[in-house]
């Protein structure tokens, strides 16, 4: 969504002030990015209905805002909006809810359940082969070694050790525990930290990144970050995406490259596989840092429906 302008005063105080609240409390840099933004485009709305104060607000009005955003075209693609654009609205919203509360506010009336996205099919899930054909692509993703080494090691980190492509962003040099044959996730799904077990095998792979690639990068040596970017900054998650997307291409296989494999069905795709290997869910669960036995569940339905 193009950035819009707001002309109310009140509520163009209130982005900054959200903004600052959800950086205080740790939310991701995602959220703390794109709350902000959705909430914008709610404040812009109810400009155009003559709703000058956030007071105003009503239930039936956060209904017809919704309503709005499953008819509002998607300016970037044809079509609708996506159903996880506009749950981000709708989880935007219910934190500004939660900010206004602890604000001495009454909130905003929200009674709205998210949108039911589509579930995940076996046919999101990288089978071995081809997780064996991206590590064999990273010899050649790139024409700078150094680059490629780094391909390798998001590879491990993603795949191998089931990160969501968050945690991967913020993991330091010293959350290899080259020792202990573990990885510290200190930005887990709801602020949990947990250790995530490593192979001699790919803990071979961070170390040839990080002693041999890593060093290679602007301004390498004053950032704690573990993946660096050109800029000597830490590597974001539209880059992870990028070079992700790079690696897929270097296989030149079009059935792997219409698979649209992004960092998250890397993670599905080693709890399918640990599954396989008749892993336990529990450790499994633990594994993936889900809060949850129910969420871990589902990928017992997957693969039943690969054994079909």
């Amino acid at each position: 969504m193009k950035k819009l302008k707001l002309e109310n005063s009140s509520y163009k105080a209130l982005l900054p002030e959200f903004k600052q609240w959800l950086d205080i409390l740790g939310y991701s840099v995602a959220t703390v990015k794109y709350s902000p933004i959705y909430l914008q485009e709610f404040f812009y709305w109810l400009e155009q209905q003559h709703i000058k104060h956030i007071n105003q607000v009503t239930r039936a009005n956060v209904i017809q805002y919704f309503d709005y955003l499953k008819e509002r075209p998607n300016q970037n693609t044809a079509g609708a909006l996506s159903k996880n654009y506009i749950n981000g609205h709708l989880s935007a919203l219910k934190r500004f809810n939660t900010y206004l509360k602890k604000h001495s506010h009454k909130g905003i009336s929200i009674h709205l359940h998210f949108e039911k996205t589509d579930k995940l099919h076996a046919s999101d899930i990288v089978t071995e082969s081809e997780i064996k054909q991206l590590f064999k692509a990273t010899q050649y993703s790139n024409p700078y070694e150094h680059i490629r080494l780094r391909d390798k090691a998001i590879l491990v980190v993603l795949y191998s050790c089931g990160l969501r492509r968050n945690e991967a962003v913020h993991l330091d040099l010293a959350d290899v525990l080259f020792d202990k044959e573990r990885l510290f996730v200190r930005q887990g799904k709801n602020y949990k930290e947990r250790y995530v077990p490593i192979n001699g095998y790919n803990l071979r792979i961070l170390e040839d990144y990080i002693y041999e690639s890593r060093a290679k990068y602007y301004k390498a040596s004053e950032n704690e970050a573990l993946f660096i970017n050109h800029q000597g900054g830490r590597m974001g998650g539209q880059s992870f995406k990028l070079r992700l997307r790079a690696i897929i291409k270097a296989t030149e296989n079009e059935e792997l490259i219409e698979k649209k494999i992004t960092p998250h069905k890397l993670r599905h795709s080693i709890a399918t596989h640990l599954l396989e290997r008749e892993v336990p869910i529990e450790a499994i669960s633990q594994f993936l840092g889900h809060s949850s036995l129910e969420s871990t569940q589902v990928y017992t339905h997957i693969l039943e429906e690969l054994k079909i």
